[in-house]
């Protein structure tokens, strides 16, 4: 008579250092893709990345920063904002709010400043330049952002939902073998007659 025991289940301090590692860059990767293109979308806000180290040290270059709209009349001294350099053009700047003036006319006047710049701007922000106020930043993640176009994002998008909705239903199979193999063990070792 021959014995042969199930598979013993994975245990171990390395296996389960590699669950949790697994399980966190899943976590971690989900939460990017909703940070940067998930929640904008939804919300009507957009992502911009950092060039430069004029917001340092609350933005450094290569942050992805999401710009939320709001109303002129709502904003404040010490709100990060993102307006355009020139009204109807497409470059923009990201800067701090450092005082708020009214003309003669009514006109609201922003005056702004990098955090790491040691004077204000040399010219005040008209309400209609302000694209919104900073909701959010991500360090690093501007990066891939600048990387990737409208296509390529759509496509980078899909990869990662197929892959992690793969490797979700591959960890759920191997729970539930792990799980039947612990069911089979605990009834003891199973014994198989040979012939002679």
């Amino acid at each position: 008579m021959s014995i042969t025991e199930s598979a013993p289940k994975s245990t171990g301090p390395l296996w389960w250092i590699l669950q949790t590692a697994s399980w966190m860059l899943l976590l971690t990767v989900v939460a990017l893709l909703v940070a940067m293109i998930g929640l904008p979308r939804a919300t009507g806000a957009t992502p911009y990345t950092v060039l430069t180290g004029s917001m340092r040290p609350t933005m450094d270059p290569g942050s992805l920063v999401v710009i939320k709209p709001i109303e002129a009349s709502e904003l404040k001294v010490g709100d990060a904002i993102t307006y355009q350099i020139r009204s109807g053009e497409p470059e923009v700047v990201t800067h701090r709010i450092i005082s708020i003036a009214q003309t003669l006319g009514g006109e609201t006047l922003f005056t702004t400043q990098g955090d790491a710049n040691p004077h204000p701007d040399e010219k005040p922000i008209k309400a209609g330049q302000i694209r919104g106020v900073v909701w959010y930043s991500i360090p690093f993640a501007g990066y891939l952002n600048s990387l990737l176009t409208g296509e390529q994002r759509i496509w980078a998008v899909g990869s990662a939902v197929v892959f992690l909705l793969g490797y979700a239903v591959f960890m759920g199979i191997g729970a539930m073998m792990d799980a039947r193999r612990s069911v089979r063990k605990s009834g003891g070792a199973r014994t198989k007659v040979s012939a002679p």
